[in-house]
């Protein structure tokens, strides 16, 4: 007995002795090259390993909830305010308090409660072929609902969360049935019914099968820094629209993350997210993702600069994630699949 208790007595002191290598567990939806390096670079910084669990995104969610106080996971690493809201409404996210987050990130892009943080954003715009479309017919999102873009316009499905928060944003400006009408509208002037992903959409416009693409910068960011030549000529004859700049600007939303409710290593969790949001990290989103940061002062890459310049709509994203029920009612209602 006495050989046992000094046994797990030394396998104690072993498993709490500061030699030994700190970690965290970080489940993440995101899947770009550039992650691996900002989390190398956050261990070379804190001593602190990362181990990193990938999944899609509403499968990392569930698993949060089945795995409960036994969950591996420190970190949850995702994108859009809807999927945030979604996490935190489930329970699997907890409350944090930091001076710098809120700092240097826009009350705008974080929850106000601490339980998730923007570390990207994204401006979901319009990307159209300037042989086809003269800019000065582009002005709103509510401009798409007009017939002139019969067969004419791209988006993704109803189910997919950028079109949902895209609805959000507009809910939040308008009436339930006002944007129930929008959908419908928009869903007749499509060209072929909603399909694919963002880069889906900016194939076909270049192809021709339309003129207009509702898309996320960043991915023509990905096509046009791409390796494959014929990525780089799709970017090549589109161009960017920043939609609603003469109201309330255009939609962005985020990637975002919260330390998980059942975390083993909160404080290490806590420096991970305060690391997201600092100078080195945010510079590292522009050029390898063309992602925009979220820390004011941070410069754009070149690509982005390119684009131009834009009001972007600074409806908090808590609401966007708040409103997601009643924009996935709208477009039931609308036909939009």
């Amino acid at each position: 007995m006495r050989k046992l208790f000094t046994l797990i007595s030394l396998l104690a002191t072993t498993a709490a002795s500061p030699g030994l290598a700190e970690s965290i567990t970080v489940y993440t939806y995101r899947h770009y090259e550039s992650d691996s390096v900002l989390f190398r670079k956050f261990t070379e910084k804190t001593g602190i390993e990362v181990e990193v669990v990938q999944s899609k995104a509403g499968a990392l969610l569930e698993r949060l909830k089945a795995e409960g106080e036994k969950t591996p996971a420190d970190i949850l690493l995702t994108v859009d305010a809807g999927r945030l809201h979604l996490a935190k409404a489930a329970g699997v996210l907890q409350p944090l308090q930091s001076d710098l987050l809120e700092s240097r990130i826009p009350a705008h892009l974080r929850d106000p409660e601490g339980f998730w943080f923007g570390f990207t954003q994204r401006a979901r715009v319009l990307a159209y072929h300037p042989d086809r479309v003269d800019p000065a017919e582009l002005s709103t999102y509510e401009a798409l609902a007009d017939s002139k873009w019969r067969g004419r316009l791209l988006s993704r499905s109803s189910s997919n969360i950028y079109s949902q928060s895209l609805l959000a944003s507009i809910l939040a400006h308008t009436e339930d049935a006002s944007a129930t009408e929008w959908a419908r509208a928009v869903r007749k002037n499509m060209a072929r019914p909603p399909q694919g992903n963002d880069r889906d959409q900016l194939r076909a416009v270049a192809a021709g099968l339309a003129d207009v693409a509702i898309v996320n910068t960043y991915y023509l960011g990905l096509l046009a820094t791409s390796d494959n030549k014929a990525d780089r000529e799709v970017a090549a004859e589109l161009a960017i629209f920043f939609p609603n700049q003469q109201d309330r600007g255009t939609h962005i939303n985020v990637s975002g993350a919260g330390i998980v409710a059942h975390a083993d290593n909160v404080e290490g969790a806590q420096k991970f997210l305060e690391f997201l949001a600092s100078d080195q990290a945010q510079r590292i989103f522009p050029a390898a993702t063309s992602e925009y940061p979220v820390v004011p002062w941070i410069e754009w890459s070149e690509l982005q600069k390119s684009w131009g310049a834009f009001t972007a709509d600074t409806t908090p994203l808590f609401r966007i994630g708040e409103l997601n029920a009643a924009a996935i009612r709208a477009f039931n209602l609308s036909g939009w699949e």
